[in-house]
């Protein structure tokens, strides 16, 4: 299978399905004659007497250097080797496709002046698993991401790195090894490959779509802590939600509605109960993770139009004209990621407060302390959720705001960047920490409705739980739970635990 992209057009699911599949893309046929219009263009741009920015002259302070033409190829294959100066380790395989596939939309966009052959090994690459080696650091999203595209454009060349089949091969071999032949650069090309906000988006996305597959285990692992704590559903009908009208927290309300109809946990006990209210991490589910919902459809507009850009420095207008702008700068897509940061910290921080409340035997509503099935003897989810809490900490502590750490680069003529793109890149840890929470609510959760027994919980949750326990089995008394909590959270990454009621939840797109 094979994605094809038409700027302008390349939806959400599309990228995702690139980001979580890592399935090839190539360029819609519809984009090749503005593509090859810009390149003659820039052709001509190219041997004219008058300088025009990044086609003949210098780059950044430099930009009033005049490059002869004899020079010019020789001027964009010092650009990339300079510009490669990541740190870090190598961003994932992932990450990369995903930033490829990025970088060929933004040409195809047809104001970038790259030639076809540029295009067509690009595309090669990806259908051949040539991966290019590019560092984490470096980048402070503006100007383009200088380095961390560099990294990629060297390939292109022959020069850098990148991985084959796990082998990590100088550029020149890695073509080699699946048949390519490098292509060298000819006038602007180097400097349309480096700017750009393709990695500071592909990790963005990344985020996003980690983010709203949390987003989803929440909402189930929530429904499993209401009813193994039981919860009231009253605060869940529909009306409530509807006199606000916020769609979000409407379609959160919705999901945990489904969830949990025909449980018959609340029913046994509605006789009887002293409480009038339960504790916001219960009742307020809607509010708070709906609030979430809306922030990452906010992020996920934003960041879907910023895929479909062309974001490149100068553009190529149809009428010929080079025009030096800043649609390099990443502004946007660093608002997106500290949205991102802020809901992946809230749907963590509320979850864990929900795991605090299973193991504590003054609000859990009759379960035995810490879900230990003999508390003393056994400490149970005693120390799970110790950890959820250090993760729920972690994840607060990288949700500052990367967006307003501007610093001036490039002898001051780059003097307000964005950070989007090590805003973006703590995406990938704080995911990674929110999963993590999940995974120990859904444990915390299975095992509180399963001391509910007899009585039974909703089809929809039974049919959650039945996957848990072919995941981890239930904790008779204490053993090494690093395993289990591993186990659960490659569950939930994965999106397996979703799987049986995704149906049930919301999606990134409003219906």
């Amino acid at each position: 299978m094979v994605l094809t992209l038409e700027p302008g057009h390349v939806s959400l699911a599309t990228l995702a399905e690139i980001y979580f599949s890592g399935t090839p893309a190539v360029l819609g046929e519809s984009a090749f004659p503005g593509l090859k219009r810009a390149a003659e263009h820039v052709a001509g741009l190219a041997n004219s007497d008058e300088p025009t920015y990044g086609i003949n002259t210098g780059f950044g302070k430099l930009a009033s250097v005049r490059v002869s033409p004899a020079d010019l190829a020789t001027l964009q294959r010092n650009l990339v080797l300079s510009h490669c100066c990541g740190m870090g380790d190598p961003l994932p395989e992932a990450i990369v496709r995903l930033m490829m596939s990025l970088k060929l939309i933004s040409v195809g966009c047809g104001a970038s002046g790259v030639r076809v052959e540029l295009v067509r090994l690009i595309e090669a690459m990806l259908a051949r698993g040539v991966i290019p080696v590019i560092p984490e650091k470096g980048s402070v999203g503006a100007s383009g991401d200088l380095a961390p595209l560099a990294h990629f454009a060297a390939v292109l060349m022959g020069e850098g790195e990148a991985f084959v089949d796990g082998d990590r091969l100088p550029g020149r071999a890695a073509l080699e090894r699946v048949g390519l032949e490098p292509v060298p650069l000819a006038a602007k090309e180097g400097l349309a490959l480096i700017n750009g906000t393709q990695t500071s988006t592909a990790l963005a996305l990344a985020g996003l779509f980690r983010a709203h597959r949390a987003l989803q285990a929440a909402i189930v692992s929530g429904a499993l802590s209401t009813d193994a704590a039981m919860g009231s559903s009253a605060p869940f009908i529909e009306e409530i939600h509807t006199l606000r009208g916020h769609q979000g927290q409407i379609d959160a309300a919705a999901s945990l509605r489904a969830l949990l109809d025909g449980s018959a946990i609340r029913e046994s006990h509605l006789t009887g109960d002293s409480r009038v209210q339960d504790p916001y991490c219960i009742r307020c589910q809607p509010q708070v993770i709906g609030a979430c919902l809306d922030l990452l459809r906010q992020a996920g507009r934003t960041l879907e139009i910023e895929a479909n850009a062309a974001t490149d420095n100068p553009l190529i207008l149809e009428d010929g004209t080079a025009v030096s702008g800043g649609n390099f700068h990443a502004e946007p897509v660093a608002f997106a990621a500290d949205q991102i940061a802020i809901a992946v910290s809230e749907i963590g921080a509320i979850t864990q407060r929900r795991i605090a409340l299973l193991v504590d035997p003054a609000l859990s509503f009759g379960l035995p302390a810490f879900l230990a099935a003999n508390p003393g003897l056994n400490s149970g989810f005693m120390i799970a959720e110790v950890t959820s809490a250090a993760l729920m900490s972690e994840n607060k502590q990288m949700t500052h705001p990367a967006s307003v750490d501007s610093t001036p680069t490039s002898a001051n003529q780059e003097d307000h960047v964005s950070m989007a793109c090590h805003g973006a890149r703590r995406l990938l840890a704080m995911t990674e920490n929110l999963f993590s929470i999940v995974a120990i609510e859904a444990l915390a959760g299975t095992a509180g409705i399963e001391f509910r027994a007899p009585v039974e919980t909703s089809a929809q949750l039974a049919g959650v739980i039945h996957g848990v326990r072919g995941i981890v089995t239930r904790l008779e008394e204490d053993r090494y739970m690093a395993n289990d909590l591993a186990s659960a959270y490659g569950f939930v990454a994965s999106g397996a635990f979703v799987e049986p009621v995704a149906n049930l939840l919301p999606t990134l797109e409003e219906k």
